[in-house]
């Protein structure tokens, strides 16, 4: 890790929180702070959808996976709205656009790729599989 960036990181010590987790702190500038939440609240919207909890979000459910950051996060929504990542179906209730879902799913391949390669093994090192995710998928579709 880059000396410079150590400053960047803090240790979360909260109720509710695990001890001793290490996260990144939100950017100072407002420009880079707005791409920060957009791509966590994508991702968690992505992830919520992905895992069948649901479709829409609301404050509550923003507390529940963003704990003491959820109040940042609510100020974010609408205008996620507006830029159209995010739809209103109803007050207080957020679900994907279709935009938000293709750049939640960009975002979520890229921050678990690592994860969602094949492991040692699985096939050759000339496939595809080990370039991109999408590959990935579809070689272990062919083997199933």
């Amino acid at each position: 890790m880059c000396i410079a960036h150590i400053a960047d990181y803090r240790t979360l010590p909260g109720p509710g929180m695990l001890h001793g987790v290490t996260v990144l702190r939100q950017p100072k500038s407002p420009e880079l702070r707005q791409l920060y939440w957009r791509d966590e609240i994508l991702q968690l919207l992505f992830w919520i959808e992905g895992e069948g909890l649901g479709s829409q979000i609301d404050a509550d459910v923003v507390d529940r996976f963003l704990g003491p950051d959820s109040e940042i996060a609510l100020l974010h929504l609408d205008r996620l709205v507006r830029e159209g990542y995010l739809v209103s179906p109803s007050p207080g209730r957020f679900a994907l656009a279709e935009r938000g879902r293709l750049e939640g799913s960009r975002l979520f391949d890229e921050e678990f790729a690592a994860l969602t390669t094949p492991s040692h093994g699985e096939c050759g090192a000339e496939c595809w599989c080990r370039q991109a995710p999408e590959e990935a998928r579809s070689c272990a579709a062919q083997r199933a």
